[in-house]
């Protein structure tokens, strides 16, 4: 199974710019660890928009 680069470009862009990890440190990361970073941070941005 392949996967798209510019979605991967999304999430490490997502994934760099909330927690500034380097793109080394977040290249490292499995898919599936990755997705699940990605899923959390929407996650917290969700519930701190809704707690303005």
């Amino acid at each position: 199974m392949t996967y798209a680069t510019d979605r991967i470009q999304e999430e490490i862009a997502y994934i760099a710019y909330h927690f500034h990890w380097s793109l080394e440190t977040i290249l490292d990361l499995e898919h599936r660890d990755r997705r699940g970073y990605t899923e959390q941070i929407a996650a917290l941005v969700n519930r701190g928009a809704g707690e303005g």
